[in-house]
């Protein structure tokens, strides 16, 4: 997908290269690496939007810079017993996580159906993974309007 940014880009590489058993795996890895919370979102009930989507509680916040770029900054919140959707918002922390705001708005909404995950997850979870970005798109669309 070329309207990816490079990062996101790679991930979608590195799905298509495995087979769907070793996808999840994947899937399960990035799940392990998503980042720890900056203490402004300890409380993620209280200072983060819910994706209600979402099998799993979580939450997401998103933080743009006010350089010309508009970098864009993903905060998730999962608990570790949700590996799934613990993965799904490190596919979105590795791939947009840093990148300018014109970049992630750009990218396609149904990006998420070129990782392959159709056989390996539910559709309600890869439609909470729809959710994700769409969430982090209104957040970038605010923060940049104003």
């Amino acid at each position: 997908m070329s309207d990816l940014p490079p990062a996101l880009a790679e991930l979608v590489d590195d799905f298509a290269d495995v087979g769907p058993k070793d996808r999840l795996q994947l899937l399960l890895e990035l799940s392990q690496e998503l980042p720890d919370l900056p203490e402004r979102y300890r409380d993620a009930a209280a200072t983060m939007e819910q994706v209600h989507e979402c099998q799993s509680p979580l939450f997401l916040a998103v933080e743009v810079d006010d350089d010309a770029d508009h970098r864009v900054h993903l905060f998730f919140s999962a608990p570790p017993e949700a590996p799934t959707t613990r993965g799904f918002a490190g596919i979105m922390v590795t791939g947009l996580d840093g990148e300018p705001a014109a970049d992630v708005l750009a990218v396609p909404d149904d990006f998420y159906t070129a990782l392959g995950l159709a056989q390996a997850v539910s559709p309600l979870r890869l439609r909470g993974m729809a959710a994700m970005l769409a969430r982090i798109k209104k957040q970038v669309r605010s923060a940049t309007a104003a």
